[in-house]
């Protein structure tokens, strides 16, 4: 960081907005006013014209308390912790809180539906877990608790978020909820010919359409699969939800099955859709999927369509191709004698062709048909995020010790001609964890409207202060520019409680709210009597509680 240059108001110093941003970034020139936004990103919210920053902070140092730590002059209020009752028919916020997605209602910044991911449960929730298996109750519970809440969220006249219980939006869904297949693997025999899957869980992080419906993700879904008997390759997939239509339920095949962190949606330059998508395990690859239709604002949620009939792509960094994974590519590459199944492939050539018969059996297997077509294997693609103001792609590969990638790193993939449509691209690595930076273990991102990245941690409980990992102490959120003298450097902004990571980060429109979760606080307690953590600190509680905070503080210029 540059060192002349006031830490307080080092946020504020892309006082031009879009266009320093644009200026900056590499190679793509000066762009100005909407021409920012050339192709619009649907995880955005906030308006292009706003010229405002989500700033102005004294950054903290890193902390091994057990509390939620902000700048002076911000606060947050616990919106929905774990158990807490949502609606008047009694159902209960699940653990694990993740994603986060915030609905305006009737255009209001202080009124709307949040929707928060579910991932995993844990010994606050399901109790110890004799013998290594699970009582009836427990994956019951193990079932509820997973998934995803839809809440009613509004800020009172005293400034504080609280949830509406009486809402007639207000929702869980879990493990027990039915879901609709779409896209080639429907029906078909690699899903043993189903059309509908028995719930969602191991939601990890999503998105947001351009039709104001939710992307959920699935990532570590094979344990719970697993224990409650369930067919495993019912899960791994993109499921959509409408916040505001309980009966909106889809898993989408075409966008492959994987441990899927995110999903960031675009246009390409003729308007059909694209998502990217992260694959969150050690050498594993990132994807995109094009859609063959266009987007029709006019068309609404019928737009959902465009995620059944498309391309799904794989990247390969060494060469900056993205190569279609397809049955036809795959049949290809199978038909040569001299084919030679790749690091993370098991199976003879005869095996795997007889595995992959058509492209249901391609999307239901993805990963190690990816490998087999040369995507490239990365270290843990967790969340990505489309620059609203220049279309590069930001990756947080969060970590990879197989490959000596310690603390991570932001990938950031510039496409050719800045088309998001484009089989070809380059990349850099925008920010590398370590010492050097302050953050290790970048995991989820989101922007706020001057093109700063908002950047959660993820150094397991395991690690969490210790050995190499000791500097950064408790998992944090930090602001890092994207352009000008400060471009890459990382601020603290949050240090979370014990045992937890801070996950979810989202905007309000006006960005005077800013929605997080903090995941698994105490997550290495083994003893229900002796907790490693108890926030959020509840009057007589003695159990820590994951949970969505608002936070509130921030001013503008």
């Amino acid at each position: 960081m540059n060192q002349n240059m006031d830490r307080r108001t080092f946020l504020s110093y892309l006082g031009t907005g879009a266009a320093a941003l644009a200026a900056a970034s590499a190679g793509l020139g000066t762009l100005e006013g909407k021409a920012s936004a050339m192709s619009p990103t649907a995880d955005h919210l906030f308006g292009y014209r706003t010229n405002q920053v989500s700033g102005y902070f004294d950054p903290i140092e890193p902390s091994k308390a057990d509390e939620l730590i902000l700048p002076n002059g911000f606060k947050y209020d616990v919106v929905a912790a774990f158990d807490d009752i949502i609606n008047e028919a009694g159902e209960k916020f699940g653990q694990g809180s993740d994603y986060n997605a915030f609905f305006p209602i009737n255009g209001s910044n202080v009124h709307g539906l949040l929707v928060n991911n579910h991932e995993y449960t844990n010994i606050f929730g399901l109790g110890p877990i004799v013998g290594g298996k699970m009582s009836q109750d427990q994956l019951e519970k193990n079932l509820y608790y997973q998934g995803m809440s839809v809440i009613e969220v509004l800020r009172d006249e005293s400034g504080v978020w609280q949830m509406d219980t009486s809402s007639k939006y207000a929702r869980r869904i879990n493990g027990f909820t039915t879901f609709e297949f779409t896209g080639p693997a429907n029906r078909s025999s690699a899903l043993n010919h189903a059309s509908t899957a028995q719930g969602t869980f191991a939601n990890c992080s999503g998105g947001v359409t351009f039709w104001n419906t939710v992307l959920s993700c699935e990532e570590n879904f094979s344990e719970t699969a697993e224990a409650s008997k369930l067919p495993s390759t019912h899960y791994g997939w993109v499921v959509e939800i409408d916040p505001f239509d309980g009966s909106f339920l889809k898993k989408h095949t075409a966008l492959g099955r994987f441990n899927h962190e995110n999903t960031a949606m675009g246009l390409t330059k003729d308007r059909r859709i694209v998502v990217y998508m992260g694959d969150d395990k050690k050498d594993a690859c990132v994807y995109k999927y094009i859609s063959n239709g266009k987007y029709v604002p006019e068309q609404g949620r019928s737009n959902s369509a465009l995620l059944t009939d498309g391309t799904l792509y794989v990247a390969n960094l060494k060469n900056g191709k993205w190569i279609p994974v397809t049955y036809e590519a795959l049949s290809k590459v199978l038909a040569s004698e001299k084919f030679k199944a790749p690091a993370g492939v098991k199976g003879s050539r005869e095996e795997l062709m007889k595995q992959y018969q058509s492209q249901a059996d391609v999307v239901t297997n993805c990963h190690e048909a990816a490998l087999m077509l040369g995507g490239m294997p990365t270290d843990r693609p967790e969340d990505i995020e489309i620059s609203p103001f220049d279309n590069t792609v930001f990756i947080c590969h969060t970590n990879n010790d197989a490959h000596g990638n310690i603390h991570g790193h932001i990938t950031r993939i510039f496409e050719t001609d800045n088309d998001l449509g484009s089989l070809e691209f380059d990349f850099e690595i925008f920010a590398a964890g370590g010492r050097q930076s302050g953050f290790s273990s970048p995991d989820n991102l989101a922007f706020d409207s001057r093109g700063n990245l908002w950047v959660v941690t993820d150094i397991s409980s395991s690690s969490t202060n210790q050995g190499v990992y000791t500097a950064f102490m408790n998992n944090g959120l930090f602001v890092i520019p994207t352009a000008g003298p400060s471009k890459g450097a990382a601020m603290q902004f949050a240090s979370g409680p014990k045992d937890c990571e801070l996950t979810g980060p989202f905007f309000t429109p006006d960005e005077r709210t800013l929605f997080l979760s903090v995941q698994h606080p105490g997550e290495n307690t083994t003893d229900l009597s002796k907790p490693t953590s108890l926030w959020p600190h509840r009057e007589g509680d003695s159990k820590a509680r994951c949970a969505v905070v608002a936070i509130s503080g921030f001013r503008f210029n």
